[in-house]
């Protein structure tokens, strides 16, 4: 048996790529794939349809990233009936002085799909060559898939048939999909993404939505180029019509940390704090809350006492007491 060999050429002989292309500049790669991840009710559909709005149109994106290759976009919206997309759009175009009817912006009506099926491959894959977008939005995954999304195995099988997709069609995919309910605290936005690992690896251009308590903020990533900084957003009232757009950024440098901010809730008000009441109003997990206390008073800065926790006064008092009481009652000084 003659087995062939695998094609091969030498590294030096390939063409190199000048410049990374961009859909959308610092947002989207040409042609790239991944998700637009977020928790419910945090603008996820707003900001994919952001995005077909301006590709359809060539105008920026959130009014400040450039389109870089423009031209149809096809949207798979499972959550939505037809009338809210078209209603969201049209009042997104009105803002920006465009008519939807002159913009090449493409729903597909049929209400149910199943990616992982090959009777549904073969037809998505008929329509996008069909239209030939250069962006295909399917919102969100959970509604377009009956699989396990933490079984790899069939989560990429699924991925797979988008990655042929893309390179067949030359599309670039956009993917709405869920974020884990801890909301990925670790330090790679990518663990915000629910289901299995293949997911994240998956992406080529991803883009996370995360409510804090200064408002939403979108984190980027992309295989191959750096991400911009953290973007402030916030869905605001144009008249009638509802936009997403670029917030203000929040003065005064950057967030607070954790401690900082239990010493300005602590000296706040004269009297402790429960640590329900603490957790509540700063919104952190227990864990980390009871953490950051125990440092603080390993410092010397708060004290744990009978109604709570509060600050320890650094002013003079009167011998054998500080502002809490007794000194008894105080950790050991030195």
């Amino acid at each position: 048996m003659i087995t062939d060999a695998l094609p091969v050429q030498r590294v030096s002989d390939l063409k190199e790529q000048e410049s990374l292309p961009w859909l959308v500049e610092e947002l989207w790669t040409q042609q790239g794939v991944g998700f637009l991840c977020g928790s419910p009710k945090a603008c996820k559909t707003w900001l994919a349809l952001e995005l077909a709005l301006s590709i359809a149109s060539k105008t920026a994106a959130l009014g400040k990233y450039e389109v870089q290759d423009p031209g149809p976009v096809l949207l798979f919206a499972a959550e939505d009936a037809p009338a809210m997309v078209r209603s969201r759009l049209s009042g997104m175009a009105k803002q920006r002085n465009l008519s939807l009817t002159d913009l090449p912006i493409h729903l597909v009506m049929q209400r149910s799909l199943r990616l992982e099926s090959t009777d549904d491959q073969a037809r998505l894959e008929a329509t996008v060559a069909q239209y030939r977008p250069k962006l295909l939005v399917l919102d969100p995954f959970v509604r377009l898939s009956s699989i396990d999304e933490n079984s790899s195995m069939e989560v990429s099988a699924v991925l797979a048939y988008l990655r042929a997709l893309q390179t067949e069609h030359e599309v670039a995919i956009l993917v709405v999909h869920h974020a884990r309910k801890s909301g990925g605290n670790g330090s790679a936005a990518g663990l915000a993404l629910r289901g299995s690992g293949d997911f994240w690896a998956w992406g080529d251009s991803n883009l996370y939505l995360r409510s804090k308590r200064d408002g939403l903020h979108l984190t980027v990533e992309h295989r191959s180029a750096a991400p911009p900084d953290p973007i402030a957003l916030e869905l605001c009232s144009d008249g009638p019509y509802l936009r997403l757009r670029e917030g203000a950024k929040e003065e005064g440098g950057p967030e607070k940390s954790l401690s900082d901010r239990i010493l300005e809730a602590l000296g706040s008000i004269g009297c402790p704090h429960k640590l329900e009441q603490l957790r509540a109003s700063l919104r952190v997990r227990m864990q980390t809350l009871i953490h950051t206390l125990r440092e603080l008073e390993g410092d010397r800065r708060v004290q744990r006492v009978n109604g709570g926790w509060q600050l320890i006064d650094s002013t003079p008092n009167q011998p054998g007491e500080t502002k809490a009481g007794n000194a008894e009652e105080q950790p050991a000084e030195g």
